[in-house]
């Protein structure tokens, strides 16, 4: 019985990320494809988005139904969830959220990638509060957000929010 009740999760996970990719196809039909100014429209992205999670939905089910997931590792970490690190990343999604429009797409998503982080570190029981990992993170935010900032903005030619009107912060 238990077997067959893993099975029947993991057909309904593949069948969730399917359906994901369908719904974010159908969104991105809808999204102009004019191109930009890198000869791509704004509708390029999420199309490569949807049809990778249609694919990867889609092998999830396959292999949900030819015999379930195979050679995997038994679960590790707590049984329980650890609110606390919810907390943490839901503020700093929170925080994206409401600082975006005031401090920039930059400075925002690292506040929101150094909040999430900390979630996860203390989740994983590792001293996040330390000032190496937070200058770490900090660092890891920005080299992450920058660079999708000027995709966006010069690449794709679409406007972000920006703390200066250079076009580069």
């Amino acid at each position: 019985m238990e077997a067959n009740t893993g099975k029947v999760s993991e057909a309904a996970v593949g069948t969730g990320v399917l359906l994901l990719g369908l719904a974010l196809a159908a969104g991105a039909w809808v999204v102009p494809s004019a191109a930009g100014y890198g000869g791509v429209g704004p509708n390029f992205l999420p199309w490569v988005v949807a049809i990778g999670l249609a694919a990867c939905g889609g092998m999830i089910l396959r292999e949900a139904l030819t015999g379930g997931f195979r050679d995997r590792d038994e679960p590790d970490g707590s049984p329980q969830a650890w609110w606390p690190g919810l907390a943490w990343i839901t503020a700093g999604l929170l925080a994206n959220a409401a600082l975006i429009t005031r401090i920039g797409f930059i400075l925002a998503c690292t506040a929101c990638y150094l909040l999430a982080v900390q979630g996860l570190r203390r989740a994983a029981g590792q001293a996040a509060a330390r000032p190496a990992s937070l200058l770490a993170d900090l660092a890891t935010g920005l080299l992450i957000a920058a660079p999708v900032y000027w995709l966006f903005t010069r690449f794709l030619g679409l406007s972000l929010p920006g703390l200066t009107h250079t076009g580069w912060l």
